[in-house]
């Protein structure tokens, strides 16, 4: 728990899984006391759940894990299965395509190998993405509660169900991303004494990158392989 004010607080965050997210993701994260993944929320097309960027000599590419969605339009992402595990080693060949040459890779290949290797086994993209989100929080020592939305009893309502995970997790704060702000009934935290907090993405600061023009919304894995145990220092929850 995060001390404050003379007294101990509970800080939580509740975000559906992604594909390898970037390191303002795992900031949320590392501000938590425990991260929920709210992975009963409706699988959606062409967003962050089963994808994600990284960088090459020719631009920006996407990396994305094939799912089944045909007659499934509204399936939750815990319910959505990936088509086959062959995404796994096409995946990490383009990651060894172009990060080989980042000064870090060879760091930490090993260990992302290995959870591509795990990841062949599964066969849910929820469970997959909890492989890497766990894997790289270890890598920076991260050592955040992960939880899942189906632990809670949720009730209805968007804003309702976040208040209701706070209040059976004893939370105090609710750490949220800033999009959220568009359907989030700010006074339903405050009548439970829950303080809102919006996690603030500007301002990250540009580290050393391969391919030209600086590119912040890539992979956690960019960071890493371009500044190894040096990640921490470009990242805001550290400081």
């Amino acid at each position: 728990m995060k001390y404050r004010k003379g007294t101990f607080v509970k800080k939580i965050a509740i975000l559906q899984s992604n594909y390898i997210p970037w390191k303002g993701y795992f900031d949320i994260i590392n501000m938590a006391d425990e991260f929920v993944l709210y992975d009963e929320m409706q699988f959606t097309k062409r967003d962050w759940r089963n994808r994600n960027i990284i960088k090459t000599a020719n631009g920006t590419q996407w990396l994305t894990i094939p799912v089944i969605t045909k007659g499934k339009f509204e399936q939750r992402i815990m319910d959505t299965e990936v088509l086959s595990s062959a995404w796994t080693k096409e995946h990490w060949r383009a990651l060894q395509c172009n990060y080989a040459k980042a000064e870090y890779f060879d760091r930490y290949a090993k260990e992302v190998q290995e959870l591509y290797r795990k990841c062949s086994e599964e066969k849910y993209l929820s469970r997959i993405n909890f492989i890497f989100l766990k894997g790289i929080c270890d890598v920076l020592q991260i050592e955040t509660k992960f939880s899942w939305s189906t632990d809670y009893k949720l009730g209805k309502g968007k804003t309702e169900k976040l208040v209701n995970i706070c209040m059976q997790a004893d939370a105090d704060e609710y750490i949220s991303g800033p999009a959220a702000s568009d359907y989030i009934d700010n006074k339903k935290f405050e009548s439970k004494n829950i303080v809102l907090t919006y996690m603030d993405y500007s301002g990250y600061q540009e580290y050393p990158q391969l391919y030209g023009e600086f590119e912040h919304r890539v992979t956690m894995l960019d960071l890493l392989f371009h500044t190894g145990e040096n990640a921490k220092k470009y990242m805001k929850s550290f400081k």
